[in-house]
């Protein structure tokens, strides 16, 4: 694949989105060709049948492929699930040379052992994202880089997830003869494309509503300060349809967005939909009041339950207030009335995001269900660019600065290795 192009891919409960795209002259993303196939191995979030999961990816890398006229070859891909959970912790390092300013290496020094934590059996340390610094007792520092101290001190927001079900996701990639290129959580991917500079500066909960899970992520001070995974979406809702309604899934599915809403007020005792009947049964009418009672009573679990990951993080503080509300992005946010009733249930301004800001011309990604792929396009896309910087301006100490990685890219790197690890212990075992 050409250096140029870049591909994200979202592998999600309901969908697996494959977008190739490049930056355009005026720095937006310009999406050349995307596949979607249904997610048939994957449960809230995790892979939980490798083969299904193949096939899947197979399917809308090579729609993308056809469509944008590009070999694929690798892909910027995300991580989510139930399985994910953050935490906050504080850590130090004491100087050796305190006459010397502080410096990358340091601030690289205390992270590295942040990751050396001990984590829960089978649990291990996904990103490790820096809040704020502490030098020699001063609080409050954003970046201490340049400033003299001997004893360098930083709270860290810290996201961790299960080790198997990464290395089965990262089977997946290679088994679709695919490369692993970076790997980003999936609230943070969303928040790239759907969230502004100012949002994440006032304080937003960015509130993406995916099939199988809702993931949230808050930001306040342009750093992220709080993640976490809520382990239904709207597969469940639609599940809640099919029961109360006695009817199939793909008619539940159907009935939902063509007929649903979150707020029951809106729809009159008259107003009737009739679903027809399976295999020469009489046709089934079902009232819109019922369908949006149904819709509502899941609708406000869900918004309940991120509305308590907000208060968890501190919201009700007036330092940690967030100013600017919430943004509802993913394929559950285009329930109708869905923003009304989020405004109703937590008092906060609420908005639908679409990852449109960043695209350029008119074209179908605008939805928010594609919010997620497009992050990890943008991903992808920024990272090619520094690589790209990396090699032509390598003389004397631009290579220095220039070869400084994310730490999320070298736990990309670190990670890939692991993959290809495994992969050569399981070909010697099949030998």
């Amino acid at each position: 694949m050409d250096k140029n192009f870049s591909v994200g891919l979202d592998i999600g409960t309901t969908k697996i989105v494959a977008m190739v795209g490049e930056k355009n002259q005026f720095n937006k993303v310009k999406v050349l060709g995307v596949g979607k196939s249904q997610s048939l191995g994957v449960h809230r979030g995790v892979v939980n049948n490798i083969t299904q999961t193949i096939q899947s990816i197979k399917i809308a890398v090579d729609e993308a492929q056809s469509k944008s006229g590009i070999e694929v070859k690798e892909v910027a891909v995300g991580i989510a699930g139930q399985h994910i959970r953050s935490l906050q912790h504080s850590d130090y390092i004491t100087r050796e040379n305190p006459d010397e300013v502080i410096n990358d290496n340091d601030i690289d020094k205390l992270i590295d052992q942040v990751y050396k934590l001990v984590m829960l059996p089978g649990e291990e340390i996904i990103h490790v994202l820096p809040q704020d610094f502490k030098v020699d007792g001063q609080s409050e520092i954003k970046e201490p880089i340049g400033m003299y101290g001997s004893r360098l001190e930083a709270n860290f927001h810290i996201v961790v997830g299960q080790v198997s079900s990464i290395r089965n996701i990262g089977k997946c990639i290679k088994s679709s003869g695919l490369e692993m290129g970076d790997i980003t959580l999936e609230p943070l991917a969303s928040s790239d494309a759907v969230l502004s500079n100012e949002e994440k500066e006032a304080g937003v909960a960015l509130i993406d509503i995916g099939g199988g899970t809702t993931d949230v992520a808050i930001f306040k001070d342009g750093i992220i300060k709080h993640t976490a995974v809520i382990p239904f979406g709207g597969n469940v809702i639609t599940e809640d349809i099919k029961e109360g309604c006695s009817i199939i899934g793909n008619q539940a599915e159907q009935l939902k967005i063509k007929f649903g809403s979150a707020w029951p007020g809106e729809n009159k005792d008259s107003e009737i939909v009739s679903i027809p009947g399976l295999r020469g049964r009489d046709p089934k009418e079902i009232s819109l009041k019922t369908l949006s009672k149904i819709i509502n009573a899941r609708v406000v679990e869900i918004i309940e339950q991120a509305y308590l990951e907000i208060k968890n993080y501190g919201h009700e503080d007036s330092k940690k207030k967030l100013i600017a509300g919430i943004v509802l992005t993913g394929g559950g946010s285009q329930l109708r009335h869905l923003k009304q009733l989020t405004e109703y249930v937590t008092g906060m301004d609420t908005r639908i995001g679409f990852p449109g800001e960043h695209l350029a011309g008119d074209s179908d990604e605008y939805n928010p269900i594609y919010s997620t792929a497009v992050g990890l396009l943008m991903k992808a896309i920024e990272n090619n660019s520094e690589n790209k910087n990396s090699i032509s301006n390598s003389t004397g100490n631009d290579l220095v600065n220039q070869e400084r990685k994310t730490i999320l890219t070298k736990w990309g790197e670190g990670f890939k290795k692991f993959i290809d690890k495994v992969d050569n212990v399981d070909n010697t075992i099949d030998n």
